[in-house]
């Protein structure tokens, strides 16, 4: 029988997850820095000019400054320059920008297939890399980058946000402190709303060429966590994916939503004209590269998967059963460790059409049916409170300590990436995939 979280019990697991908070957010232990780091951005979309620029620029300021910002619409490079608030030069052209602008850091913000190129030419101009999840969107262009950074020895960062959230933080530490015994197996189902998940088929994410599928593009989020959570790294893969609900799974299309003759009609339609910002990003810029930002999802272009499953076989022996839908009626996401002591679950709510509470719940139930409730504060901001975190880590206090192993490499990304690139291909071929055979990394049964 479920018992109700005491005063006291609920104090205590706060309190840890402040503590762990505190541990993790570096502004905390901030300190003035001497000398500016300079970083340059590529890729000035909606995710590059504002988690990597206006917030950088408006908030961090004494210790980041921008050196150059690239794309190549160059409309759409200046206005995020306005956007962002800066004064450095802008550039169609990332060799130059490197060359001129000399910075310390790239951001890499482009579209998912094209990071690679970016990453090692940077590492190869002797500047460290922050890459956007996912680092990249096949084997290939994967092992082209863990190659640049072997050859190279800078840095590379990659953005797993998700990781820095309090109640992911919270989970972690009820795995490491042995709550459920050994793991041994993991169901997790993510949900996206038809809101959200739409979004995906009408920008360039619904074509396999510029994002790798939702597999690579989305999953990336949810196979790093598994990866960090298990401590272990994917041997194997196994997966099934459809397309069954977007793209040609329409009798009426068109080019894009704006003057489309079936918006009446249509339940995805979407105006774009209400948001100043996108119409000023994308719409205005247009005639320079043809990218549509508001483009049909029933578009007979659209080829990658609306739903998809994945068995995961670790190196450590857990083995982990994955979906993604995106077209559910809620959003959010349900996962449960299955140990030897017991089994630690969550149903977290995101973006949904009723009212929730403020704060996550974690449920850890003992081998002989006796649960206890672990309720976590929500953390502020963008990614429930992660995106703070993260930036702070890399531009505040980078060296401090992490007991939670919260920082991602290379490996990290390649990792975390493969399992996608490994699902896609057992779709395609009907067969397990083997995560050592698609580059020269191999995994371990301790992540490194």
């Amino acid at each position: 029988m479920a018992k109700s979280l005491t005063r006291r019990r609920f104090l205590k697991e706060s309190s840890a997850a402040a503590a762990a908070s505190m541990l993790v957010n570096p502004a905390v232990f901030a300190s003035h820095s001497p000398k500016r780091h300079r970083v340059a951005l590529v890729g000035t979309g909606i995710r590059g000019i504002g988690m990597w620029g206006r917030s950088l620029a408006r908030d961090y300021a004494d210790v980041v400054e921008f050196a150059g910002l690239c794309d190549i619409n160059p409309g759409r490079v200046a206005y995020a320059k306005e956007y962002i608030g800066v004064a450095c030069p802008t550039y169609t052209d990332f060799d130059e920008m490197v060359r001129v602008a000399q910075p310390d850091t790239v951001i890499v913000t482009t579209t998912d297939a094209t990071h690679h190129t970016f990453i090692v030419r940077a590492l190869h101009a002797g500047c460290d890399v922050i890459s956007e999840k996912p680092m990249t969107t096949d084997a290939a262009k994967c092992q082209a980058i863990l190659d640049a950074q072997a050859q190279t020895r800078r840095k590379v960062t990659v953005t797993f946000n998700y990781r820095y959230s309090p109640h992911r933080q919270r989970i972690k530490e009820l795995l490491m402190a042995g709550h459920v015994g050994e793991v041994r197996s993991v169901d997790f189902h993510w949900y996206l709303d038809v809101y959200h998940g739409a979004s995906y088929f009408r920008r360039w994410h619904g074509k396999e060429r510029y994002g790798g599928t939702l597999f690579v593009h989305k999953a990336t989020h949810h196979f790093d966590l598994l990866n960090w959570w298990l401590e272990s790294e994917p041997e194997e893969v196994f997966a099934y994916g459809a397309l069954e609900y977007y793209g040609h799974n329409n009798d009426f299309r068109h080019t894009n939503c704006r003057g489309c003759p079936h918006a009446a009609s249509c339940a995805h339609y979407w105006d774009i004209t209400q948001s100043a910002s996108l119409m000023n990003l994308y719409v205005a810029h247009e005639h320079h590269d043809g990218y549509l930002r508001d483009g049909c999802v029933w578009s007979d272009d659209i080829d990658i998967f609306d739903k998809m499953s994945a068995q995961v076989s670790y190196a450590n022996g857990v083995h982990v059963s994955y979906s993604l839908t995106t077209y559910s009626p809620y959003e959010g996401y349900r996962i449960s460790f299955n140990g030897t002591r017991g089994r630690l679950e969550a149903w977290i709510k995101e973006r949904q059409p009723w009212e929730t509470p403020d704060y996550d719940e974690l449920r850890i139930t003992d081998k002989f049916g006796a649960t206890e409730l672990v309720q976590v504060p929500h953390g502020g901001g963008g990614h429930g409170g992660g995106d703070a975190r993260l930036k702070d880590r890399i531009f505040r206090s980078p060296d401090m300590p992490d007991p939670l192993r919260l920082a991602a490499g290379a490996r990290d990304g390649a990792m975390s990436a493969l399992i996608g690139i490994a699902a896609r291909r057992s779709v395609k071929t009907g067969e397990p995939v083997r995560i050592g055979a698609l580059t020269s990394l191999k995994p371990r049964a301790k992540r490194p």
